[in-house]
């Protein structure tokens, strides 16, 4: 290949990813692990030391160290004859030179080489970050002091016979010297035996800036991108050193937690812990990767780097020569921190250390205006501990694929943010929750930070950002798969009931479901988020089916649906929900989840600037903090636009999957999304409605009555707004208590138990005496207006203005109209009004679902938040038994990922032909090889079994 002379703009992307993590046997394991908060420390295991030999709580005790915790790589299966190694060197070859071969493997193949027109093997090379200390090193150097021992043996009066003997069994314990234990030993030829075994052609060398040394090297690595001296760069971190040398190292620092967790960033953090780890990236310009179509899953910016120069101690956090490093790095790249979303920081949980760096962080921030509590801030080291020449390419692993999966990943063990940081009043918040990462008008590109502080006063600050061709676009469906693990859907089916039980009796998932059903097909559908859970749901459904082979239909309380066919004549009505039924967090796991949701989101944030923040906030520490996100979330201009956008990917979501409801109904606000489910609404003039419509009521001091929900925000109201109240009693009972209450109207017919009626303030106080003294059960509702009645006359014209700028088409199926008398059709005009004069007229639920039953309905399917609607049809049509009433999601209290899935179980059950319900679920990565060695190893030096 002609070397390239065109070396771009300097931006580099992030084409491949491999690593080797405490509890992660791949990136996606270590993903995983991330986004769920797992700590994935453990005690030490005794392939590496003995606690019972090292170990002492005193941190003064000599020669042992007060931990007995770390981060520890899972034990893989290694092939040496896959890599040209002879199996008798592997005892003599340090062991973070064997697993770095795994993990250059991994990443180069996730790189797309093998098949690449573009791959030049000759023109790439491999620079990592490898520390000083190797493990190979300790036993080989232990041999040598076998004179020490020889003396000592004899100044016991033992005799030299003696002497030899002992010295000859303490040699026999470590590696021998032999003609490989030299390289075997060297941290530069971890580097070297990758380009050797790879035939890379380019440079290959290793960085030593101790805990920077994967910043430092990845530094080095775009260097040669950048001046054209290779096409294609491997670089990272690899350490495996978690021995008994290395925790002293930590222990007399001290440096190590007495309490052996990791706490970056909370009040009680006393220290860290160590851990293991190799991790990879591969390079590449990104003009090449454009040009070549590669999967980009970052774009590095920048790297800012810095001395410390001459200060108090070489190994004390210095917070000035930070400073310089984050400076220079937002010069290189162009933009300031003001645009950075997350920062993945040092985070050692070290007390001195995290202070200086948060003060590092804020000047800088601060300087640049950055708003207050916009950027995230965390560090892996909570879940893996401090994986020390590692620890930047996790930390750039991380982000790397927080930036390609719109995620904002958590940080765990933070209790109560550190005081004298004094975080609250500063741009950061620590992120102890996975959430959504949502693009904003002010940030509309997703970037992020990595910093690593190394001994010897060496700092970087690198920046990324996500990999978008036009940022101005309407932003796509995320069409990446979701590399976090995720509720599956798990569909047998077979012409007979023998059938599908021998199939059933294979262990494992069945395969995805690409084509619908046959109605006469018996199947069976569960839902499980991995191989446990599902092995025991497919045993417990087998066992079931087995004792009653001719059971019609069943359902195991874990999770798992049977019918023996579909249900015939299958009607289903779409519910959408309205205002009222909002909570702070709806939806999130399946916002990760599932891209359709994402993209919702991230659409509706374009009409409703700071909407993803309130539904999804920064997680808070206090009860006060908590009530004030709901609040914000009431507030109708923010409760209307979210509600429709998780209503709305969710309705997306089982679109895709073949989803075609019969007719569609909504709940007050609801019937905008009710209307857009059928196609008289576009995507973005739906959003619009639903910005203007909460816009236009919040203008009048109202927010959207929830059937009977709870707490609304007062906004402050202008003469008076009226108020709202809930009574226990249906339609036909209120008309007689409403007698002599002329200034109070039925605004909700919910249920025959449960109506709402509003009206001027002191008169529905007194209606409410009144319900009370005739045994009926009534409550004023805390809302700040009399919803649905003529007082909302006033947001009329706002919201009529905004309609008249759409078009409300004729939908695709029914729309019912909770207006009773009115029906959306083939008028426009009409549509149009119908919807504008909803805002004043009553709302009749209530009868309208008694009508779609009556219209031969059986089946009601819930969209938005809660399942307030589904309760309500439940109340509505009690001791229906062809009635299926289904939610997509849980309320604030479950799992709105398992909720939606099982939605999806329940409707292929029933005989709707849905298809591909994991569409959005990654494969994990398998090595099509077969091996043809399999020596097990870990983070240990392997020890032949001779």
């Amino acid at each position: 290949m002609t070397p390239q002379t065109n070396t771009g703009d300097g931006r580099v992307a992030i084409i491949g990813l491999g690593g080797l993590f405490p509890a992660a046997r791949d990136v996606h394991e270590y993903w995983d692990n991330i986004v769920h908060g797992v700590d994935c420390l453990s005690e030490v295991p005794e392939t590496h030391w003995r606690i019972e030999d090292y170990y002492d709580p005193d941190p003064s005790a000599p020669d042992r160290t007060y931990a007995r915790r770390g981060g520890f790589v899972p034990t893989i299966d290694f092939d040496p004859l896959h890599f040209g190694l002879p199996p008798t060197t592997l005892g003599v070859t340090g062991v973070v030179q064997l697993l770095s071969l795994v993990v250059a493997r991994r990443t180069l193949a996730d790189a797309g080489t093998a098949t690449a027109g573009w791959y030049d093997p000759s023109r790439t090379g491999v620079i990592l970050g490898v520390t000083g200390c190797n493990s190979l090193t300790q036993p080989l150097s232990a041999r040598l002091q076998t004179p020490v021992l020889k003396e000592v043996v004899r100044s016991c009066g033992l005799t030299d016979t003696d002497a030899e003997e002992i010295a000859a069994k303490f040699t026999a314990a470590f590696a021998p010297w032999e003609e490989n234990s030299f390289p075997g030993m060297l941290g530069n030829v971890v580097a070297g035996r990758i380009a050797n075994r790879f035939d890379l052609g380019a440079t290959n060398c290793t960085v030593d800036a101790a805990c920077a040394s994967s910043l430092a090297a990845l530094r080095m690595a775009v260097a040669e991108l950048a001046s054209g001296r290779a096409d294609l760069m491997l670089s990272g971190g690899c350490d495996a050193e978690n021995t008994i040398l290395m925790y002293l190292c930590f222990s007399k620092t001290p440096a190590l937690s007495r309490r052996e967790r990791v706490r970056p960033f909370d009040e009680e953090a006393d220290g860290t812990l160590i851990g293991e780890g190799i991790g990879m990236l591969a390079l590449k310009r990104l003009a090449d990767a454009e040009r070549d179509g590669d999967r980009i899953y970052a774009v590095l910016n920048a790297v800012g780097s810095s001395s410390d120069g001459r200060y108090a101690s070489i190994y004390a956090p210095r917070a000035a020569g930070q400073v310089v490093a984050l400076r220079r790095a937002y010069q290189e790249a162009g933009y300031g921190p003001e645009q950075v979303g997350l920062l993945e920081c040092h985070g050692t949980g070290t007390a001195r250390g995290d202070l200086t760096e948060l003060t590092a962080l804020r000047q800088v921030f601060e300087e640049a205006g950055a708003p207050a509590g916009a950027t995230a801030i965390g560090s892996v080291k909570s879940q893996i501990g401090h994986t020390k020449a590692a620890a930047g390419a996790a930390s750039l692993i991380k982000v790397a694929l927080a930036l390609h999966q719109r995620v904002l990943p958590p940080t765990i063990n933070v209790d109560t943010p550190r005081r004298d940081a004094d975080l609250d009043s500063s741009p950061f918040h620590v992120n102890t929750r996975a959430r959504p990462w949502l693009t904003t008008p002010g940030r509309p590109r997703r970037r992020a930070g990595v910093s690593a502080f190394g001994f010897g006063g060496t700092n970087f600050h690198c920046l990324l950002e996500e990999h978008r061709d036009d940022v101005d676009a309407h932003p796509a469906p995320l069409a990446t798969p979701v590399l976090h693990r995720t509720h599956q859907v798990h569909a047998w089916h077979a012409p007979t009931v023998p059938e599908l039980l021998l199939g059933l009796d294979v262990p494992g998932a069945p395969p995805e479901l690409t084509e619908p059903i046959p109605a006469a097909h018996p199947r069976l559908t569960l839902v499980a988020r991995d191989e446990a859970e599902l092995e025991t749901l497919r045993q417990q459904a087998l066992s079931t089916l087995r004792l009653d082979p001719g059971i019609d239909r069943f359902e195991l309380p874990g999770g798992a649906w049977f019918a023996a066919h579909a249900r015939p004549h299958l009607r289903t009505a779409a519910l959408f929900a309205g205002q009222g039924s909002q909570y702070v967090d709806m939806g999130r796991t399946a916002v990760l989840a599932l891209p359709p949701l994402r993209a919702a989101f991230d659409e509706a944030e374009r009409h409703a600037a700071g909407l993803g923040a309130t539904v999804f906030p920064p997680p808070v520490f206090d009860q006060d903090d908590r009530s004030r996100q709901e609040a914000a979330l009431r507030a109708t201009d923010r409760a209307q636009p979210a509600i429709g956008a998780l209503s709305l990917g969710q309705y997306r979501y089982l679109r895709e999957l073949g989803f075609r409801p019969d007719t569609a109904l909504g709940h007050s606000f609801g019937e905008l999304t009710a209307l857009w489910s059928a196609g008289s609404l576009s995507d973005e003039d739906f959003l619009r409605l639903a910005v203007a419509r909460g816009r236009a009521m919040a203008g009048v001091g109202a927010h959207d009555s929830p059937p009977e929900q709870g707490a609304e925000q007062r906004d402050e109201p202008t003469g008076d707004p009226g108020t709202m109240a809930a009574v226990g009693c249906g339609a036909d009972r209120l008309s007689t208590l409403l007698a002599g209450h002329d200034d109070v109207v039925l605004c909700n017919d919910n249920a025959s138990d449960q109506v709402v009626v509003g009206g001027g303030t002191t008169s529905v106080r007194r209606f409410v005496d009144a319900c009370r003294a005739s045994g009926v059960a009534a409550r004023v509702l805390p809302v700040a207006a009399a919803f649905h009645t003529q007082r909302m006359g006033a947001a009329e014209p706002a919201f009529a203005s905004a309609v008249a700028d759409v078009t409300v088409a004729t939908p695709a199926f029914p729309v019912r109209s909770t207006t009773l008398g009115a029906e959306y059709g083939s008028d426009p005009l009409r549509n149009a009004r119908i919807l504008v004069d909803q805002l004043t007229g009553p709302v009749s639920f209530g009868p309208r679902i008694e009508e779609l039953h009556e219209d031969g309905i059986r089946v009601f399917v819930e969209f938005g938040p809660g399942r307030v609607l589904s309760g309500l049809v439940r109340r509505l049509l009690p001791g229906q038994a062809d009635v299926e009433v289904l939610t997509s999601d849980p309320g604030p209290h479950g799992d709105a990922d398992r909720s939606l899935k099982q939605l999806v179980a329940r409707l292929i059950v029933l005989g709707h032909p849905l298809t591909h319900p994991n569409r959005h679920a990654a494969t994990p990565p398998c090595d099509e090889e077969k091996p043809q060695m399999s020596i097990p190893m870990n983070g240990a030096n392997h020890v032949p079994a001779d």
